[in-house]
């Protein structure tokens, strides 16, 4: 008898699941006429460097850009979820000008200009993976590398959850701009300021098939964004599976914060459209040890692009390496 209830809880727990998967659609914004301030991202890149790449693990060809200077100590600079590492090139540029740091900007697996299969990945934990493989490629050119892992929007987030593995020894210090902790933090809008359409339906049939130790529907796709058609290119990714979706942001953002013990800066924008900018300081001061710091004026896409925030990081890097 009890083993029937249980069958019968578990028969109806897939049906509810898959009803929600199969009902997904992205959800309407609810922030209509906001978006993100894509005008920051017309930028003359003309001298960007050309991609390189290295391999990860599984075999497959991954690219970056790299931007060189004399100095042992290299930032890994990761890009937000939707674009890639293009619009990272003013903010790059400059750092390694400066000699002060070099910089490395990887495409991640699902982005960029020819991805394998874009807006998806293997498994949740592979861009991780990816990640910690990149690292080792660097040291094996330079051995004695002090690595800061950086990264902006859901690159932030990416560099938090990469803290919190079992990889987080392997930096040096996080640069984290306008991070993306999780959907419903005290520092992220609705919908992330409209940029974001979540599959909320798929999103918990999903989450429910995933308890049950099912994984074979996680490529489906689980958010969309929301990026206006003068602004594309053919580059951009703009819907993600639920595998990707789940690996590009911290598992839970205050135990990976509360894992970082290396210094840490954290810059956003006065008038980020889609985080909370004066949140930042009361969700994380009981977590990490961080440098936080509101730059007045800038937008989400201007913590990266703007020449203000130059300066911050720039002086920020230096005192890393002052004795």
């Amino acid at each position: 008898m009890t083993l029937r209830i249980v069958a019968t809880f578990i028969g109806g727990y897939l049906m509810v699941a898959g009803l929600l998967v199969i009902l997904g659609t992205p959800s309407s914004p609810d922030t209509e006429g906001e978006s993100l301030a894509f005008d920051e991202l017309r930028l003359d890149d003309a001298a960007l460097p050309g991609l390189q790449s290295f391999d990860a693990r599984d075999g497959t060809t991954l690219s970056y850009r790299h931007y060189p200077a004399d100095s042992d100590l290299v930032l890994v600079l990761l890009h937000g979820s939707g674009w890639h590492s293009r619009y990272l090139y003013p903010l790059a540029r400059y750092l390694s000008d400066s000699g002060i740091v070099q910089v490395v900007t990887p495409d991640l697996r699902g982005h960029g200009d020819w991805p394998m299969r874009r807006g998806d990945i293997d498994y949740v934990n592979q861009l991780e993976d990816d990640l910690a493989d990149l690292l080792a490629a660097i040291r094996k050119h330079q051995p004695g590398a002090r690595v800061i892992l950086g990264g902006h929007s859901s690159g932030g987030g990416l560099a938090i959850r990469f803290a919190g593995s079992q990889y987080g020894v392997l930096v040096d210090g996080y640069l984290l701009l306008a991070p993306f902790l999780r959907y419903d933090a005290p520092t992220v809008r609705p919908n992330s300021g409209g940029w974001a359409r979540p599959y909320t339906a798929r999103i918990i049939g999903l989450s429910m098939l995933q308890r049950l130790g099912i994984d074979r529907l996680s490529h489906l796709p689980a958010i969309a964004f929301d990026m206006p058609e003068p602004y594309r290119d053919g580059t951009e990714t703009l819907t993600y599976s639920y595998r990707l979706m789940i690996g590009f942001a911290p598992r839970d953002y205050r135990q990976d914060l509360a894992a970082i013990t290396q210094p840490t800066l954290l810059l956003v924008g006065s008038e980020d459209e889609a985080f909370v900018a004066e949140q930042f300081q009361p969700t994380l001061a009981p977590l990490v040890e961080a440098k936080i710091e509101v730059l007045p004026g800038l937008s989400h896409m201007g913590v990266v692009v703007s020449e203000d925030v130059r300066p911050v990081v720039d002086a920020w890097l230096r005192q890393l390496l002052t004795p």
